[in-house]
């Protein structure tokens, strides 16, 4: 038990460059404290132990702002960072060495029964506000940007970001880094995309216009 938390403060210095002392971490991240919990709620979920795990989880949820269902299967070494938000469902199923970040939902789609939730593979970075659904797995090495919908199976080594979710990038990654400033934006470059097409098109008329005598449109309108 010890060496899972000693595992879990070294994620959170290697994770987080605010993180300044480990009697800093132990106090102030709910992260940390959502984790170890749910740990704990796992092991009385599986040992199907009544009511006490979900009773747990309700505590941790109203302490600090992160819902994980005991049902829910975590890797190790895995980090929220801030943690306001998230929400994690029964059937999750989560690899090891994956951040996560706020307002992140690993959810259903709906009444579906038995595996309704995401796999998420290992080395998985989610950014804030991203909405994972459904039963789907999410490959190893994958980035989601922030506020993306993802619906769909993620191959490893892929970059995702749109609502719905859209792969805009593949190739192979070490390092877990999630760069906003350098994602594409598949919206952006589709609406450049039509602005050029517009522009062209106006060019086009406008040519077409040019070459039309005063005569020849007077005699196109019976004139």
């Amino acid at each position: 038990m010890f060496s899972a938390i000693r595992e879990q403060i070294d994620t959170i210095l290697r994770e987080d460059p605010a993180a300044r002392s480990v009697l800093e971490i132990v106090l102030c991240y709910p992260g940390l404290h959502a984790i170890l919990w749910h740990r704990v709620a796992h092991a009385l979920y599986k040992a199907r132990v009544p009511l006490l795990p979900r009773f747990l989880s309700s505590i941790v949820r109203f302490y600090t702002g992160i819902e994980i269902h005991p049902g829910a299967t975590i890797g190790r070494r895995f980090f929220i960072d801030h943690g306001m938000g998230v929400v994690i469902g029964e059937t999750t199923e989560i690899g090891d060495d994956v951040l996560i970040f706020q307002g992140v939902t690993l959810g259903g789609t709906g009444n579906e029964r038995g595996k309704r939730h995401p796999t998420i593979g290992n080395h998985v970075v989610i950014g804030s506000g991203a909405k994972v659904l459904g039963s789907i797995r999410i490959g190893d090495h994958v980035k989601i940007g922030a506020g993306s919908v993802v619906v769909h199976p993620v191959p490893d080594h892929s970059t995702v970001v749109g609502i719905p979710g859209r792969v805009v990038r593949t190739r192979a990654s070490s390092d877990g880094v999630l760069d906003h400033g350098k994602l594409p934006d598949p919206e952006g470059q589709e609406i450049e995309a039509l602005r050029r097409r517009v522009a062209e098109l106006e060019h086009q008329v406008h040519t077409l216009m040019s070459t039309i005598s005063p005569e020849t449109a007077d005699s196109r309108h019976g004139r």
